[in-house]
């Protein structure tokens, strides 16, 4: 007897696997809906934890505070860069404008010996020597004649400034060795004059071997007293000039020279029986110092700076940019989360 129903259970279990393995769509159904039914059973206040949906939002609360915060931070840094930027241009363009007066001093034994010209007028030239040291030898038979060791030459020119009188010129070499402390002491002697104050002039210029080399020395002379300024020194004083070379260096590249002096008189006693209307010059030459002063503009904005500074800048405002863009994006994304699972909480309330 067993063994039939041993046998009719065998069948009917065959059957429930061919009947299983015939309808599979109709079992997942079937747990799909238990879950279904799981999912929609209201749970007590308990179970759910009404404390976590609290935390979320205090926390998302205060990651979109930050956020904003760290925005207008950026925000602000940008700002700062845009100012920066304006600035930065604004300064190039007034350095541009305005460029910095730069000297420098070269310091030389031996300076190219200048030249001097005199405008005696009716005086004459008693003497001319070369002294060294700062040492001048007391004066014999002052008022006379003496000795002419300087190198000299007398020429007549055409007025530059009014192209109608003659002018008559004595140019004398000046000093070269300024270590030696190297001077030219020189006198003149004026019989008689009709003017009221006695005074000779005199024109200094840079070299005197560019005016003996010159094949038009009128004209080199005419161009002189148009660029260089005449000094003068009186009657019955010994006047010390010191002189120092000034270089200037133009925009174009072009080079001019001025003198600076300093000079000293000292009255000269006259111990001689002569007419009131005779007197004598005294005129002594010298370098101050052994420095030529050369003195340029220099623009002191520096472009390659300024773009480097300028890219700085820039990419500092790019990653603002960026990181303020992505702030924006996380924020929004933060946002659409929060509602997305408050509305899923509403559901599963409802």
């Amino acid at each position: 007897m067993l063994r039939p129903e041993l046998s009719a259970s065998y069948q009917e279990l065959s059957e429930d696997v061919e009947r299983a393995s015939e309808n599979p769509t109709d079992e997942r159904e079937g747990e799909m809906e238990v879950h279904e039914d799981a999912s929609s059973v209201i749970l007590p206040d308990s179970e759910l934890g009404t404390t976590a949906p609290s935390l979320r939002f205090s926390k998302t609360c205060l990651k979109n505070v930050f956020s904003v915060i760290l925005l207008f931070i950026y925000l602000l840094l940008m700002a700062v860069a845009v100012f920066l930027v304006y600035q930065t241009i604004s300064d190039f363009r007034e350095k541009l404008k305005h460029p910095v007066m730069s000297v420098s001093y070269k310091e030389v034994s031996l300076y190219d010996a200048p030249g001097i010209a005199f405008y005696p007028g009716k005086a004459r030239l008693l003497s001319c020597k070369h002294h060294y040291y700062d040492h001048i030898p007391p004066l014999i038979n002052p008022g006379q004649p003496g000795d002419i060791d300087c190198t000299t030459q007398r020429i007549n020119y055409t007025d530059p400034f009014t192209n109608q009188s003659m002018k008559y010129a004595l140019v004398v070499q000046g000093p070269r060795d300024v270590k030696k402390k190297e001077l030219v002491f020189l006198q003149f002697h004026l019989n008689g004059t009709d003017q009221d104050f006695s005074a000779i002039d005199y024109l200094l210029f840079s070299s005197f071997q560019e005016f003996i080399n010159s094949p038009e020395r009128a004209e080199f002379m005419k161009d002189c007293e148009s660029s260089y300024s005449s000094w003068k020194f009186s009657g019955g004083f010994r006047t010390w000039v010191k002189m120092s070379l000034v270089k200037t260096k133009e925009e174009d590249g072009s080079e001019t020279v001025e003198f600076k002096q300093e000079t000293s008189v000292v009255n000269y006693i006259d111990q001689r029986t002569k007419p009131r209307s005779d007197q004598l010059f005294f005129v002594v030459f010298e370098w101050k110092d052994p420095f030529i002063q050369t003195v340029q503009d220099i623009v002191t904005a520096n472009p390659w700076n300024m773009i480097a500074l300028l890219c700085g800048i820039f990419l500092a405002l790019f990653k603002a940019a960026d990181f303020a863009k992505l702030s924006v994006k996380w924020m929004i994304k933060i946002r659409k989360r929060h509602l997305k699972r408050s509305h899923q909480v509403r559901n599963h309330i409802n």
